[in-house]
């Protein structure tokens, strides 16, 4: 066994009191309060509906089961009869016991293989419609997810929707088990098997039973007092996992900083509070544990005690004392079930309130009543009075009055936080102007289908996303019918194709998450082919040459001139000389509009542009004149 060293005992050390200052129990008290019942039936209700498709299968688990108990219930009264009616019945012979003995043992056989054939079939049963529920659930929400807007995904992080989609479902389908059929089952076998109880002996079976609610009910008050715990940690986990998440997507960043071990520390310290609420969960069932190891051989020693007095009185015999002990374990384990039950159900409704309140979220930009499809060829843009806040009277744009017609390339320059992004994000319709509208060929882009629109765009963002798959199948990602071929043609057009065919597997090379095995620059040209490769009628370049070399970016740029002249094209560049040969150049500053022209003639109106182009040539010029070429 390893050793620890003294550093790391005193890293060990410092965790521990580190851990130790998370208080428990007021992450505890701010769990306590339980959501509303009325929340809960309403969540029950929406529950019911996904559940009506699968009544047919519904009806068949719950008869299977209550099949199943009910033969159950045979076996112990079969023994009462054989012990009293066969082997201590003196009117028999021993030929005669022998033989009701041997067709009692077949009997029970064939009742057990019966039973266990009911309970195969109501498990598998179970199984498939949990699958088919689960299934249904987990696809709807990641769709819901999917069309959520932007904000309230960045709310939940990628850990908590993972969680969401996962953890949570899985909770939820369990409801079904948990809420209706074990409980339901379990009720009927109590009350049939305390119906035969008291058929056998009314007195042995107030004596055995009277223990059984004050059971119950610590069980209940230990649910209670557990559930907010047990919500807690899923709630931890939760952030736990949303942290991992965004530590190894940003490991360069850790590593450059060398914040490993803070990085593990933490990841320890939230850890060890969940460990703590564990302990917590079994101290509190160890309460329960000891009730309950109690409760079964006490009141098995108390019928024994009670029967054999009954016996002896000569009220009851010793075949119904059998058969009372075999009943009373049949009826401690319904009770059981109905407890456990209920504190599954509470933990699946804790789920269910974090599933059901997603459904409940609205989706991004849900079309309009009567919205139209968009009509090709497109005539143009206009932008009338348009203006932005992402925060109440906080403008990011004002008063943008703009046309463009189709086919146009419009370049946007300006400093930082002038609100170029902001700009081609409207026309994107990532978001929606707080004033004025954008129209397309005379129509409000907010009455158009989103789909139908989006269908027109192509965006090229300056922070790259990459899927984890091969080259091919994420220049093809916006138009999977392409042909190799035309992903090839693509490339070509992105200045990628050379690259690509140098990689061990060319186009069906594997990239890595985020494109890790691929430069800046690679990534790049690979985002500029998949936007090429959809075809789009609208393209967005958002900084799309800021990772590429001298070298790249002006065979690219040489490429792209023909491209430019089908298309109605927004391009952001810091780079101006990237924008001289736009048809339209576009200053904004402060959010407004300062300036618009050729290039040409907004050099010749000695301008906010004029100036800008000035001063970054001289930066180059010094930038040069500095470097030392020895």
């Amino acid at each position: 066994m390893p050793v620890m060293s003294d550093s790391s005992k005193r890293r060990y050390r410092q965790f521990r009191s580190e851990a130790g200052t998370r208080d428990v129990a007021a992450d505890l008290a701010v769990e306590k309060p339980q959501a509303d019942r009325r929340t809960h039936w309403r969540y029950l209700r929406q529950y019911a509906v996904w559940l009506k498709p699968h009544k047919a299968a519904i009806v068949l688990v719950f008869a299977l089961a209550l099949l199943a108990a009910m033969l159950s219930l045979v076996l112990p009264y079969a023994t009462k009869w054989v012990i009293d009616g066969v082997l201590l019945n003196d009117g028999l012979d021993r030929a005669a016991q022998s033989s009701r003995l041997m067709a009692f043992g077949l009997a029970m056989i064939g009742l057990l293989l019966l039973q266990q054939a009911i309970d195969a079939v109501r498990s598998f049963r179970m199984t498939v419609l949990n699958s088919k529920v689960i299934f249904r659930l987990r696809q709807a929400l990641y769709e819901r997810i999917l069309d959520m807007p932007l904000p309230k995904l960045s709310d939940l992080k990628v850990g908590g929707i993972v969680s969401r989609v996962s953890g949570d479902i899985d909770e939820v389908t369990g409801i079904l088990q948990s809420a209706i059929i074990t409980p339901g089952v379990a009720i009927i076998r109590t009350v049939l098997t305390v119906a035969v109880l008291l058929v056998i002996s009314w007195k042995m079976a107030v004596v055995a039973v009277a223990f059984i609610p004050p059971i119950m009910l610590l069980n209940i008050l230990w649910i209670r007092r557990v559930r907010p715990v047990y919500k807690s940690m899923r709630k931890d986990r939760q952030n736990i996992e949303a942290r991992v998440v965004e530590t190894f997507s940003g490991i360069r960043v850790v590593r450059s900083f060398r914040r490993q071990r803070r990085e593990a520390r933490d990841y320890a310290i939230s850890h060890h509070t969940v460990i703590r609420k564990q302990i917590l969960t079994n101290l509190l069932q160890m309460v329960v544990t000891v009730g309950w190891g109690f409760l079964i051989p006490g009141t098995s020693l108390l019928v024994i005690w009670y029967g054999g007095t009954q016996m002896l009185a000569g009220e009851v015999q010793i075949g119904e004392i059998m058969a009372f002990q075999m009943y009373l374990f049949m009826l401690l384990h319904p009770v059981s079930q109905i407890v456990h039950s209920y504190g599954d159900t509470q933990r699946a409704l804790a789920a269910m309130e974090r599933t059901f309140d997603l459904f409940e979220q609205p989706v991004d930009k849900p079309d309009r009543p009567g919205a139209l499809d968009v009509r090709l060829p497109i005539r143009g843009l206009r932008f009338e009075g348009v203006g932005f806040e992402y925060v109440p009277d906080r403008p990011v744009l004002s008063d943008i009055d703009l046309a463009v017609e189709a086919g146009q390339t419009v370049a946007l320059v300006g400093p930082s936080g002038s609100g170029k992004t902001t700009l081609t994000d409207l026309v994107a319709r990532f978001i929606d102007p707080t004033a004025g509208r954008i129209t397309l060929d005379g129509v409000d882009l907010r009455d158009l289908k989103l789909a139908s629109f989006r269908r027109l765009l192509g965006v090229v963002q300056q922070e790259v996303f990459l899927f984890d798959g091969t080259v091919r199948e994420n220049i093809a990602y916006g138009r999977r019918s392409a042909t190799l071929d035309q992903v090839i043609a693509a490339a070509r057009t992105a200045n990628a194709d050379e690259f690509i065919t140098a990689l061990p597997q060319g186009y069906d090379t594997l990239i890595g998450e985020r494109g890790v095995k691929l430069s800046g620059g690679q990534r790049q040209r690979l985002s500029i082919a998949r936007a090429l490769l959809a075809d789009p009628q609208i393209l967005i370049l958002d900084e799309a040459t800021s990772n590429l070399d001298t070298e790249s970016e002006q065979l690219i740029q040489a490429s792209l001139v023909d491209l430019f002249a089908n298309r109605t094209t927004f391009v952001i560049a810091h780079r101006l000389s990237t924008i001289t040969h736009a048809d339209l150049i576009v200053v904004l500053m402060a959010g407004r509009i300062v300036e618009s022209g050729t290039h040409a003639e907004l050099m010749a109106a000695g301008g906010p542009y004029s100036e800008m182009v000035s001063r970054q040539t001289r930066f180059y010029s010094d930038a040069v004149a500095t470097l030392d070429w020895r």
